[in-house]
């Protein structure tokens, strides 16, 4: 389905128990909503999910303009508000745990809960040369030159070695992932800076990493824990950064468990 918000069409899904509070799952860059199709069977019984396509992903429309965090979260604020969401439960990885922080702590009256997954809250110097190398290489050649390196940094060797099906279908959203928007969103995190908002996080939090993730290692998730006041963490093994494929039984799990708690 499409729905206009902030002056583009989004991409989204709304599904599940119609009488359950509303959860709302926010993907990586480089995937679509279709990036959890391991949570929906778990969370439809009890919730309403709400899935969408962020700014030039997927359904939803990429203008020609520089993207901020601010500005997705800001679509992200007008879609609920176009399907009439007063207040809904958060849960967002990577790039999408990035639109969450800054919405927990500016927009808190929205939140009832929020997820944050492999994700980080700030984007290290060191970590600038490897996003410039990938944004050139996606301007030059596309996002098929970047499948497979992709790949490598989300998911462990094991995972990698022992299941085709899934990885098929992340390496098809990273292929169809428009390369003028790998490129606006890369611009975006490489200078990302949201540690000192934290604090102003007052949503019951659960930060979740995989123990193997080379892209937000779990030192990144304790950095943003520490800052939020009451915040949980869990740590799950054997996983790396789309650690809700790879490891989506344990994740759901614990997940679940938060919510049911609050």
């Amino acid at each position: 389905m499409r729905i206009e918000a902030n002056g583009i069409s989004v991409g989204y899904d709304l599904t599940g128990n119609p009488d359950g509070e509303v959860i709302t799952l926010s993907h990586s860059l480089a995937t679509t909503r279709e990036m959890w199709w391991p949570q929906i069977e778990a969370l439809e019984a009890n919730y309403r999910v709400l899935r969408y396509d962020t700014r030039g992903h997927g359904e939803t429309d990429g203008p020609d303009e520089p993207y901020s965090i601010p500005l997705l979260a800001k679509d992200l604020v007008a879609l609920l508000e176009a399907l009439k969401i007063d207040k809904t439960h958060f849960v967002g990885l990577s790039m999408g745990g990035m639109i969450g922080q800054l919405l927990a702590a500016t927009r808190r009256e929205l939140l009832k809960t929020v997820t944050l997954c492999a994700t980080t809250c700030q984007m290290p110097k060191e970590a600038t040369p490897a996003w410039d190398e990938r944004i050139v290489l996606a301007g030059a050649k596309g996002m098929d030159a970047l499948v497979e390196s992709t790949v490598e940094r989300w998911f462990t060797r094991t995972y990698i070695d022992s299941s085709t099906a899934s990885l098929d279908r992340v390496r098809e959203m990273i292929r169809q992932t428009p390369p003028q928007t790998f490129i606006r969103c890369g611009q975006m995190i490489k200078v990302l800076a949201q540690l000192d908002m934290l604090k102003e996080i007052q949503s019951p939090t659960l930060v979740v990493v995989g123990a193997e993730d080379p892209s937000t290692p779990p030192a990144a998730s304790k950095l943003i824990k520490e800052h939020i006041t009451g915040a949980e963490m869990e740590i799950i093994s054997q996983a790396s950064h789309l650690l809700n494929v790879e490891q989506a039984e344990s994740f759901n799990e614990r997940l679940l468990q938060f919510l049911n708690t609050h």
